[in-house]
C-alpha cells in the first residue's frame, strides 16, 4: 500500500491512476491522515445466460401432492398424529 499526500496526488494524478488499475493500492493522506483509498474498479460482469439447467432437471410426479401435518402446521391446527409401523 501506498499512501500519497494530497498535493502530491494533484500532481502526478495519472501515474497513480495507473498505478491503481495494475492492480496497487494507493492511499491519498491530508496532513498525514488517510482520507481516501485509491483502488482499481472491478470489471463489468458480462450478462448471465439462461436455461444452463435445462433437461438437468425434473420435477418429480408426487410433487404437488400436499401432506395433511404440513398443511396444519401452517394453519396453527393441530397436527394428526401418526401411527409408527411396527419394525420387523
Amino acid at each position: 500500500m501506498k499512501v500519497v499526500n494530497i498535493q502530491a496526488a494533484k500532481t502526478h494524478l495519472s501515474r497513480l491512476v495507473e498505478e491503481a488499475a495494475a492492480g496497487q493500492t494507493i492511499v491519498i493522506a491530508k496532513a498525514g491522515r488517510p482520507r481516501v483509498r485509491l483502488t482499481p474498479c472491478s470489471p463489468e460482469a458480462s450478462p448471465r445466460k439462461l436455461g444452463g439447467w435445462e433437461g438437468k432437471v425434473s420435477i418429480g410426479p408426487g410433487f404437488d401432492q400436499v401432506d395433511d401435518a404440513i398443511v396444519a402446521l401452517f394453519e396453527g391446527a393441530a397436527v394428526p398424529a401418526r401411527r409408527r409401523a411396527k419394525r420387523p
